[in-house]
């Protein structure tokens, strides 16, 4: 046990973000707005799409499932950020720690597999235009989206499995304000070298195939979109996929900031930053990215509202 006391941890400390009383509040307050701005762009992009006929397409129904995964991701963080923050509730038994990680790696291996899929729906759509409504079927989307949630929640099941079979024994103090897998495993008083080869494994799986699927289908979309005569048709082709690249680009920026940086730059305090960054503001981003500059959506939602008709 590295002769530490081996009374074995029943509860963690998350430290969360270590600040003068005062600025605790103004956290709480500036979390609590960003969090309910998110439930509510995103709880709209749901109604909108399952209410409004015209957008009961393949790209919608995968905003949709998007729009769920992240209003789920972060209910699974940010109240017990927000308790930490006002009610000064740091405390978190080992079980429900286990179960925020389990939710939380769910969800970021579910948002990988289900980029990938929107990635494959562009390809598509640009590669056989023809063929777009034959192969991108209801079916297939909801096949595509189960295997999104069902390969991710499987995977991280077998991951947080190993985690927990590590044994806590010395400080219960999470330098993090959620429990994710590598502060954990700071904390682990045995060997969790093979907790670590299989979280690694696991991840190069969930998290580069889907990118290698990703690539590939830009790959073959590049060389469609130059092969288009007329510069105005290829930026309507190139705008198609835009939203998507973007959202794929920042979704695998943080991931790679969050747990690919080199030891040099890797600081408990930046990796929290980072951390809080992605938590917040990418289900921010993301709906915006989508809808802003979307004109069938934007249409669609003044409907929904009462202020507009959709063009027929």
């Amino acid at each position: 046990m590295r002769g530490r006391n081996t009374t074995k941890v029943s509860v963690f400390v998350l430290l969360g973000f270590p600040t003068a009383p005062r600025l605790q509040y103004v956290l709480f307050l500036v979390f609590l707005l960003t969090y309910l701005f998110i439930l509510v762009e995103n709880l709209v992009i749901i109604v909108t799409v399952r209410r409004s006929a015209p957008l009961h397409r393949p790209m919608y129904y995968f905003l949709g499932a998007l729009s769920v995964l992240e209003v789920w991701y972060v209910s699974d963080i940010v109240p017990k950020m927000l308790g930490g923050l006002l009610l000064q509730q740091k405390l978190i038994s080992f079980a429900g720690c286990m179960t925020q990680l389990y939710f939380f790696s769910s969800l970021v291996c579910t948002e990988c597999v289900l980029l990938a899929s929107m990635a494959y729906d562009r390809y598509v759509a640009i590669c056989h235009p023809l063929r777009y409504q034959v192969i991108m079927t209801t079916g297939l989307c909801v096949r595509l989206v189960a295997f999104s949630f069902v390969s991710g929640f499987s995977i991280s099941m077998i991951k947080v499995f190993f985690v927990s079979r590590a044994t806590f024994c010395g400080s219960n103090v999470l330098n993090h304000f959620f429990c994710d897998i590598s502060p954990i495993l700071k904390l682990a008083c045995t060997d969790f070298s093979t907790a670590e080869l299989v979280d690694f494994i696991l991840a190069f799986i969930i998290l580069v195939s889907p990118l290698v699927a990703t690539v590939l289908s830009y790959g073959h979309i590049t060389l469609a979109v130059l092969r288009i005569p007329s510069a105005t048709g290829r930026w309507r082709a190139f705008s198609t996929c835009a939203s998507h690249l973007t959202v794929v680009t920042i979704f695998y920026t943080a991931i790679l900031f969050m747990y690919v940086r080199p030891q040099a730059i890797d600081s408990r305090s930046s990796n929290k930053l980072i951390s809080a960054l992605y938590t917040v503001l990418t289900p921010i981003i993301n709906p915006l990215i989508y809808c802003l500059r979307n004109k069938e959506f934007k249409a669609a939602l003044k409907k929904a509202l009462g202020f507009g008709q959709v063009p027929t």
